[in-house]
């Protein structure tokens, strides 16, 4: 960072860049950016900002990083999209590159741009696979804004859109610092799975297709399930013959210090969703699946045309994202780099009172603020206010603003941050919980 800590970046810029924008549920940053590299982003005035929400989660390698911008100019140079039915050779060999990472179970994929998509794809297969049509998620979940999808999305936009897709319903967040059935203090031992598949099952009209989840819940504000959650979802899934969609938008492809999410946590699914890790800021999805399924939907006419499904410029990219996590032993690192941000930030949390919870994995971490630790009651006017001065001292921080998790940092670098970006990050904040006291 060019700028110390007692420069404050210049708020005097106006939001007339927006005059022309819809608001899609984001104030604006008066800030208007110029450029990004790596972990910084750089203003039109010159202020760099230090961030640590990789883009919208999806700049796992930074921005703008030296591969990806040589995978776009290759397809510019080669080929840039195609009709639907061809298929290119980026996207064959990203279909054999991620094939080879990837159990026996899951090599048929379909290639799109968004989370959203994906998870719509996974669901409507899901659907006409098993010829039912009940689709189960948990109640802090986030799969996209897309019909079904913004469906099973529990932890916000529901409110006054109309009905949601038929057959929807919610099963508990497992979050044991916040137990949604008052049942435990501290540590989950998955009874709120039991109580949300008794409640689904009395809902149901015998017509169970699917469960959809995310390994780690990141709008919930950054749940990790307890050990054995998803071994016991994935019985309960057989049990009633449903299929399970794991949604690895967040999670997936060194993230979590990890290739896939659902290898860590022991629990093989029906379905894996890729999304932004793949793209590496560049709109890109997966869905993917068994032999068995895809053959059988094709069997029943699955059809899920799109204008840029196959696209090859955002699959050169996906290739170029593989062979750097390989190449750079990114896994490692990130795992490195997590334990020593688990540290800066429990180290804080024994300074700051406001900190009730820190939890996480690998580079994605979740840091409650609440008004006292004995009730948990949530702070989240101090945590707007501590955000808003992060970013006045040049830290691009993500706060949790909706339901009642209205308190939670999402704290996710880029796999590629240093350690000297990170004791940067800290220090900021740490200023600015202080001088927001």
């Amino acid at each position: 960072m060019s700028a110390s800590l007692e420069t404050t970046i210049d708020t005097k810029q106006s939001n007339d860049f927006s005059r022309h924008l819809i608001n899609y549920g984001f104030n604006f940053v008066p800030n208007l950016i110029e450029s990004a590299r790596g972990s910084v982003l750089t203003d039109v005035d010159g202020n760099e900002i230090l961030d640590f929400t990789s883009g919208q989660m999806c700049a796992i390698l930074g921005h703008n990083h030296p591969d990806i911008v040589e995978a776009i100019e290759k397809a510019c140079r080669e080929v840039l999209h195609l009709y639907s039915g061809m298929v290119s050779v980026p996207v064959m060999k990203l279909a054999e590159d991620l094939a080879a990472m990837l159990p026996p179970s899951l090599q048929r994929m379909m290639f799109l741009n968004t989370g959203a998509e994906s998870n719509e794809a996974a669901i409507r297969m899901a659907k006409l696979h098993t010829g039912r049509y009940e689709v189960l998620a948990l109640s802090g979940s986030w799969h996209g804004m897309t019909a079904a999808a913004a469906s099973l999305t529990y932890s916000a936009g529901h409110r006054g859109y109309g009905p949601a897709m038929p057959g929807t319903m919610a099963l508990p967040t497992p979050n044991s610092y916040r137990c949604p059935v008052k049942h435990c203090c501290g540590k989950c031992d998955t009874t709120c799975l039991d109580v949300g598949f008794a409640m689904a099952d009395a809902q149901s009209v015998g017509s169970q297709a699917a469960v959809i989840a995310e390994p780690v819940l990141s709008s919930a504000g950054v749940i990790i399930p307890p050990e054995g959650y998803f071994k016991r979802l994935r019985e309960e899934c057989d049990k009633r013959g449903m299929v399970l969609i794991l949604d690895e938008a967040q999670t997936s492809l060194g993230r979590l210090g990890t290739d896939f999410a659902f290898a860590h946590f022991g629990a093989e699914p029906d379905f894996v969703t890729l999304s932004k890790t793949l793209g590496g800021g560049v709109p890109m999805a997966a869905t993917i699946t068994s032999d068995e399924i895809a053959d059988d939907c094709a069997s029943k006419g699955f059809l899920h045309v799109t204008s840029h499904v196959s696209d090859p410029l955002p699959a050169e990219v996906g290739r170029a994202i593989l062979n750097v996590l390989k190449r750079d032993n990114i896994n490692d690192r990130v795992k490195e780099m997590g334990a020593y941000l688990e540290k800066g930030l429990k180290e804080m949390q024994s300074r700051h009172e406001a900190i009730g919870d820190v939890r996480g994995m690998g580079l994605l971490w979740g840091v409650e603020l609440v008004k006292d630790r004995e009730t948990r009651e949530p702070d989240p006017d101090y945590g707007a206010a501590v955000t808003r001065r992060c970013m006045e001292l040049g830290l691009n921080m993500n706060i949790v603003s909706v339901g009642g998790l209205a308190a939670v940092w999402r704290v996710a670098p880029p796999l590629t941050v240093s350690a000297a970006e990170i004791d940067r990050g800290l220090e900021i904040l740490d200023r600015a919980m202080t001088e927001m006291r």
